[in-house]
């Protein structure tokens, strides 16, 4: 009875560790996304620095809490839109305090002329606000926020300089905290949050008699990183080795060795060969695998690279007689592992020097593709990222995406966005470029691919290689 309970305990304990390992990766993955960062770091740091300003400024009297609704805002945009055109730190500093010395200043010269008439100061709030826009306009400190200290001022009283004081001190905190939040967080997501970027650095890839130029093509993505490995897997099939062995008739010498044995000596002295070369040529670590099974199937392979540690499986492109993909592919999709399928065009080639990644938005499996696309590139040749849209009125938004995907990665990067279908685009871009990278579309629902079918499978004569990438679901 007690074996019963304790085992009920157990897989109670397996279930609820699965459902956080599940939830964690979820809120890795919503964190992944731009636009949920950005709105997260406001609801985060803009209360955290308005307490910490408030904090200081009760350390004195002297400084106005009419310097906290400029302050406010002017906060709240620096870290909502952290690379538009306000987020400077001598914009948002520089405007705000222009602003209010522009006030201060008309309100004296506003009193100086006898123009004022009790109350707040008419001719003084119109003067500040002119004076306000002619300085801003001309040290280009155009921010909303400072025509909001101009204002405020005409009404601290007679602590006029105390409160630009307070401005120039206040904005001069948040703007070294939005510094230091950008610089070492915001610019560096890739590192902290992308999952790609640290792993997918063991890489295994399943032999076929024509996976030498995807076994290259692996090589290069796990030799990028330091902790890279690539094993290369094969599987004998004991039928056909009997079965080679029938049509030989003989011997070859190796008295006592079964047909499986001398087959899975003859594979791993193959791969043992290539895998000497990649070693060479991509300087990265190769491991052999060769198993005796039935064939090679998506079971196996998986399990082998969960027993090999590997995080990314690079497999030759295979599709079923109707076009649709094998059963295969369909089932390395069907993991937690990612995988690229990769088809060559039948250019055997070494080096992949120009890469284009085809994205439909910037979701985790765009910035898989991208950095992928960075890895297998050449240093020091821009990667190229297009999206394809169906009508102008989507242009801005579309540029919008494609520059917070490629924000977040270093190098040098060309973004296209064309009108036009994607299969039209690439068809014309593909001869520039040596490999197109495409999403799996196993993100989309099976409605959603019903209607519109993946991009890979309209791309059966592109001139160029095609890696088609899947994003593994940890469970």
């Amino acid at each position: 009875m007690l074996e019963g309970v304790r085992a009920r305990l157990y897989a109670l304990a397996r279930r609820l560790r699965r459902l956080e390992r599940r939830e964690l990766d979820a809120v890795l993955r919503w964190l992944e996304h731009t636009g949920n960062l950005v709105h997260l770091s406001v609801l985060v740091f803009v209360p955290l620095l308005i307490a910490a300003v408030t904090w200081l400024a009760n350390m004195t009297a002297a400084i106005s809490f009419l310097l906290f609704p400029p302050l406010a805002s002017g906060t709240y945009t620096l870290f909502a839109d952290p690379e538009g055109k306000y987020a400077t730190p001598s914009k948002f500093v520089g405007g705000m305090t222009v602003g209010a010395l522009c006030g201060w200043f008309a309100l004296g010269l506003a009193a100086a002329v006898g123009l004022h008439a009790g109350g707040v100061n008419a001719a003084g709030a119109a003067l500040g606000i002119f004076f306000t826009g002619v300085c801003t306009w001309a040290l280009d400190l155009e921010e909303p926020t400072a025509f909001s200290t101009a204002l405020l001022v005409l009404v601290t009283g007679n602590t006029q300089f105390a409160y630009v004081l307070g401005i120039v001190v206040s904005s001069s905190f948040v703007a070294a905290a939005f510094v230091v939040w950008r610089r070492h967080f915001y610019e560096q997501r890739a590192r902290y949050l992308y999952q790609t970027t640290s792993g997918d650095d063991h890489v295994l890839v399943p032999m076929d008699d024509c996976s030498e130029t995807v076994a290259r093509f692996a090589a290069s993505i796990a030799g990028a990183h330091d902790a890279g490995k690539v094993v290369l897997f094969d599987v004998i099939d004991d039928e056909d080795a009997e079965r080679q062995r029938d049509a030989a008739g003989a011997s070859d010498g190796r008295t006592g060795a079964s047909p499986t044995e001398r087959a899975a000596g003859d594979a791993a002295r193959r791969l043992e060969s290539l895998a000497a070369d990649l070693e060479s040529a991509y300087d990265v670590p190769c491991e052999v695998v060769v198993a005796a099974d039935g064939g090679l199937s998506a079971g196996l392979v998986l399990q082998t690279a969960r027993e090999q540690n590997c995080d990314l499986i690079v497999a030759p492109y295979a599709e079923r007689e109707d076009g649709g993909l094998s059963a295969f592919i369909t089932g390395l999709f069907d993991s937690e592992i990612d995988v690229i399928a990769f088809r060559s065009n039948g250019t055997r080639r070494r080096r992949w020097q120009n890469s284009l990644v085809a994205v439909r938005g910037a979701g985790d499996t765009a910035r898989a593709m991208l950095d992928f696309a960075i890895r297998v590139s050449e240093s020091g040749r821009p990667v190229s990222v297009c999206t394809c849209i169906d009508a102008e009125s989507r242009r801005r938004t579309a540029e919008a995406t494609l520059a917070d995907l490629v924000d977040a990665f270093p190098g040098p990067f060309e973004t296209h966005v064309a009108t036009a279908s994607v299969e039209s685009y690439l068809g014309r871009a593909a001869p520039r470029y040596d490999v197109c990278f495409v999403g799996s579309s196993t993100d989309r629902s099976a409605a959603s691919r019903f209607v519109s079918p993946p991009t890979f499978r309209k791309l059966s004569d592109l001139e160029a290689d095609v890696a088609i990438v899947h994003r593994g679901r940890h469970r």
